[in-house]
């Protein structure tokens, strides 16, 4: 796809339904974060074991994994001048790495917890990093030292961004709450009381005039932060959404991934709407747990709790994948069936989730297990999702089998 083609104004060509591309390393272990790499010509992983992954932008083909940290990786986050890039781990170490992926310097922090979130101030100066242990901590890029911490949340932070052109920061943390902060002074500027779960993750939009917020309440929230009011409630993931993205040119385009797999994609503004504009249902088979566009708008990338990295671009001519409505024109398209699994849930999804990956391959569907209700969603088409009945029910039935001799043989000892 010509990367001219991105600059059109309709904000519907920026919701990349269509799976370009999935990855996965051959020792593969859970995506934590991903970035692109300057100019957008390779992607850079972090998975579970602390190793980076670079992947060709273009031909999706793998090029280099290394050892980046001890632990797992917890997030990434490039200077705005692109000359340097920032990676935090669960054991509280902080590493700056050049364009070319060498190493430059190491710095132990937030009492050896988990570093959730880094973000650069507008002039790459200083930068902002959030942890499990509570406080927010401001550095200065030269001299890697320590300069402030910021006191107020009262569990773990689990997000952070600094505004793109002023002195404000954002932060989300487990104590359900959303604070601005001022790095100067170190206070507290206002809290936000939007969401009744953790905040996981905050975003500033381009402009920074907006700012949105996303929560395991399972819903997304626009605040403007010029008149300090909440603009809208995004009411359209059934899970915990785990991560959020503005898109880098439109700046009404926002995408976002939960628990479950899903990503959906919003179109906010005085024209846009409250309902996802588009949606990828299980567009992963686990949490996804980051969203990142190319630096050019056409093409998004995700990394999920499934070890996979996809890549997502615009639908094929005539394709409708995603869109709203889309599947009234098609009688074999996002049927849905429930499964009733009663107390074999560990069954069904199998060690590390081995079994329902494995049936999602070889039928074709998408499914998920709501372990609060126990019942196992499908969907697919019919003759897919009657598969999946077929096999899941023959996989209680063994069971139950093998239960009724254990049962029998004791009644008779």
């Amino acid at each position: 796809m010509p990367i001219s083609t991105v600059s059109d104004t309709n904000p519907s060509t920026a919701f990349v339904t269509y799976l370009a591309h999935v990855t996965r390393a051959k020792n593969s272990t859970p995506i934590m974060c991903l970035s692109w790499t300057p100019g957008g010509r390779r992607l850079l992983t972090g998975n579970q074991e602390g190793e980076f992954t670079l992947w060709d932008g273009i031909t999706f083909g793998f090029e280099l994994i290394m050892s980046a940290h001890d632990v797992s990786f917890r997030s990434m986050a490039w200077s705005h001048n692109r000359n340097y890039l920032l990676t935090s781990d669960a054991g509280g170490n902080i590493k700056y790495w050049s364009p070319s992926i060498a190493p430059v310097q190491s710095i132990d922090s937030h009492n050896g917890q988990s570093i959730h979130g880094l973000s650069f101030s507008p002039s790459d100066t200083k930068f902002v990093s959030c942890g499990d242990d509570s406080k927010l901590r401001i550095w200065d890029w030269a001299t890697a030292s320590e300069e402030k911490t910021l006191e107020g949340h009262g569990w773990d932070v689990k997000s952070v961004q600094w505004h793109p052109r002023s002195s404000v920061i954002a932060s989300g943390s487990k104590d359900n709450l959303v604070k601005l902060w001022d790095p100067r002074s170190g206070g507290c500027l206002s809290t936000l009381y939007g969401h009744k779960n953790t905040v996981t993750r905050v975003a500033w939009n381009n402009n920074g005039n907006w700012l949105v917020t996303a929560s395991r309440d399972q819903l997304i929230k626009l605040y403007d932060i010029r008149t300090m009011k909440e603009l809208a409630s995004l009411k359209g993931h059934h899970k915990e959404v785990t991560s959020i993205a503005w898109h880098p040119l439109h700046e009404s385009v926002l995408a976002s991934g939960a628990m479950d797999g899903t990503i959906l994609f919003w179109n906010l503004g005085a024209k846009g709407s409250e309902e996802p504009a588009a949606r990828v249902p299980y567009a992963h088979d686990m949490a996804v747990w980051s969203l990142e566009w190319h630096p050019a708008g056409h093409m998004l990338a995700s990394g999920s709790n499934d070890r996979q990295t996809k890549f997502w671009a615009r639908n094929r001519l005539g394709s409708t994948a995603g869109l709203q409505d889309a599947s009234e024109d098609k009688d074999e398209e996002n049927h849905t069936a429930e499964i009733e699994l009663g107390n074999h849930v560990g069954i069904v999804i199998g060690r590390r989730g081995a079994t329902i990956i494995s049936m999602q391959r070889s039928t074709g569907c998408k499914m998920y297990v709501d372990q609060v209700r126990r019942v196992l969603l499908i969907q697919g088409t019919e003759k897919q999702i009657d598969t999946v009945q077929k096999r899941v029910g023959a996989l209680l039935d063994r069971v139950s089998n093998e239960e009724g001799r254990d049962h029998h043989g004791m009644a008779i000892s």
